[in-house]
């Protein structure tokens, strides 16, 4: 039997038949964007400790009291060693320049400064109240740029038998300013303590893990100093605003261990 349909009808169904065949085209997948390359650092400078002695070339021998945050050490040389491979400072409780426990601290000013790149130590440090050793920078300028608008990096600071660490930036921004940050570690076994650091910021690690960035780019909020060349500061100091105002006697004297400190920069 034929049934007749109007032309309109034909046309309906040739375009319903032609849409029910067409398949949608895939969305567009975009390529998932790499990883940031890692930095390709070569070493440019280096202390093992591997000498009998501390190497003056590399680095002053601070004496006596700093005068700041209420810090309750006399350094002087005599706690300074060089023992298989490891610098090691030494707090005592003794009697030296007025104060009633005795530290070290060196730093590098005027002989290893520089800005960018990676600075790393190996560090072991004492687990005891009452003591803050730390590995660190301050601006090259801080003679004529007086803390804190000279800038500083504290690249791992630990204070008493905490089992964290500190990485902490300070600088001037119309008075003290700071960025900072903790991770859980084992400050009393080895390890390593460091900064990437370029014109756009400052990444803290543990043993390459990451747990601090801080964006320096283009001086916002006043951060110009981080663009500047920094030195180098190993110290221990005791009893001081970091740690609390107790020291635990018994526990000194106590040493911290610098296995080698490194600089790097971008190849």
């Amino acid at each position: 039997m034929v049934i007749d349909r109007p032309w309109w009808y034909i046309v309906i169904l040739l375009v319903l038949a032609l849409f029910s065949c067409k398949k949608d085209k895939p969305s567009t997948v975009l390529p998932v964007a790499p990883p940031p390359k890692p930095v390709d650092y070569k070493l440019v400078w280096s202390d093992d400790f591997d000498a009998d002695t501390i190497n003056a070339n590399y680095w002053n021998i601070e004496t006596g009291n700093p005068g700041v945050n209420n810090e309750k050490e006399y350094n002087q040389r005599a706690n300074l060693a060089v023992v298989e491979g490891n610098l090691v400072i030494t707090a005592k409780k003794e009697d030296a320049g007025g104060f009633h426990y005795t530290s070290a601290r060196i730093n590098s000013m005027g002989k290893i400064t520089g800005a960018y790149g990676r600075v790393e130590a190996r560090i072991k440090m004492p687990m005891s109240v009452g003591l803050e050793p730390a590995f660190w920078c301050l601006g090259a300028d801080v003679e004529l740029v007086p803390w804190p608008a000279c800038g500083e990096i504290d690249i791992v600071q630990h204070a008493n038998a905490e089992n964290l660490v500190y990485g902490t930036m300070r600088w001037d921004n119309m008075g003290l300013t700071s960025v900072g940050y903790s991770l859980t570690t084992t400050p009393g076994d080895y390890h390593i303590y460091a900064i990437d650091w370029d014109v756009n910021s400052i990444k803290w690690y543990v043993d390459d893990k990451l747990y601090l960035t801080s964006s320096i780019r283009s001086g916002a909020y006043n951060t110009g100093a981080f663009q500047r060349p920094f030195f180098i500061i190993l110290s221990m100091a005791v009893g001081d605003d970091f740690t609390g105002s107790s020291v635990d006697e018994t526990k000194l004297p106590a040493n911290m261990y610098v296995d080698y400190v490194r600089v790097y920069i971008a190849k």
